[in-house]
Parts: structure tokens; C-alpha cells; sequence
């Protein structure tokens, strides 16, 4: 490991020389570092802007424009940055709130986190960390008691009689 110092010099009108040091620690095997560092980031399926806005930023799309909103087929929807099997078709259901609902999830697929409103609880993958939506408990919709509120842009819906595609693994 190497230990660098700069030192900067700037003069200022109202004050004599100010002087700051700052030290940067550079490791020999950061070259390697960064470049599986580059590796791991790029390794996910590659994103669209609006999908990278919502999955990676947390955002939300508008209500009522996702493909997956009043989509009926029976199949798997799975993470759209992963690849990672998130819900059954068979656990979704008409909330008529505008997004994607479901009662349940593939067990282990889905994380839960206090949003950063500290209001709501956001749900992540539990594979690649990506945004999904919120999950809502208590509204009664159905007997499990429990919304998953699902940004569709979040997620791609595989027919029932297709292959699911592997994982890309993430963070588990």
C-alpha cells in the first residue's frame, strides 16, 4: 500500500496562506479492485432509463401506465434486473390502486426496508437490491391482509409454460 500526500497552497484576500493536506491511500490491487468493481455493477441485466429511475433511484412510475397493472396470464414475474423469481401469478389480484398487486410473495424473493419517508415499507429484491415498490398491511383486500404495490417496470412476466431465466446473482 502506498500513501500519497498533497499539498495544496491557496492564498485568499483576507487571510495569509491556507494551507490543506489531504492523503489518499492508494492499494496496489486497486486496479484489479476497480475493474471487478466495473465487473460486478455491469453484470445485471442492462436497464432503460425510467427503468433505471425506479429499480436503482427508488422512484415510482405514474399510475395506471404499467404494462403489468391489469395483465391477467398465469406465469412468474421476475426481477428485471436479476432475473430473480418476485411473485406468482396466482398471488396477484385487482387493488384498482393504479400499479401491479399481489398478497404474497415467492418466499425469500422479496426484502422488506422502512422507506426513507419513514412512513411506508419499501420492498426491495432480495437478490440484486432493486426497488420494487410498497407493501401494504391491514388494507383487507384479501385474506392474507397484505398489498404488494409493484412499480411494473420493476419486474418482466414469464408465461407459466416457459423457462425461467437463471439468476444473475446479486447481494443475497
Amino acid at each position: 500500500m502506498k500513501l500519497v500526500s498533497l499539498t495544496i497552497l491557496a492564498s485568499f484576500y483576507f487571510s495569509s496562506a491556507v494551507y490543506s493536506q489531504i492523503i489518499i491511500i492508494i492499494d496496489e490491487t486497486s486496479k484489479n479492485s476497480s475493474k471487478q468493481m466495473e465487473e460486478k455493477v455491469h453484470k445485471f441485466n442492462k436497464l432503460t432509463d425510467i427503468e433505471e429511475y425506479v429499480i436503482d433511484q427508488k422512484g415510482t412510475e405514474s399510475p395506471w401506465i404499467g404494462i403489468y397493472t391489469d395483465h391477467k396470464e398465469k406465469g412468474t414475474y421476475i426481477c428485471k434486473k436479476c432475473n430473480s423469481p418476485l411473485y406468482k401469478s396466482t398471488d396477484k389480484f385487482d387493488s384498482h390502486c393504479g400499479w401491479p398487486s399481489f398478497d404474497d410473495e415467492i418466499e425469500d424473493a422479496v426484502k422488506r426496508q422502512v422507506d426513507a419517508d419513514g412512513k411506508r415499507t419499501e420492498i426491495i429484491c432480495a437478490n440484486c437490491s432493486g426497488h420494487l415498490g410498497h407493501v401494504f398491511i391491514g388494507e383487507e383486500y384479501t385474506d392474507k391482509n397484505t398489498r404488494h404495490c409493484v412499480n411494473s417496470v420493476s419486474m418482466k412476466f414469464i408465461e407459466e409454460e416457459k423457462k425461467l431465466p437463471d439468476v444473475i446473482e446479486g447481494n443475497r
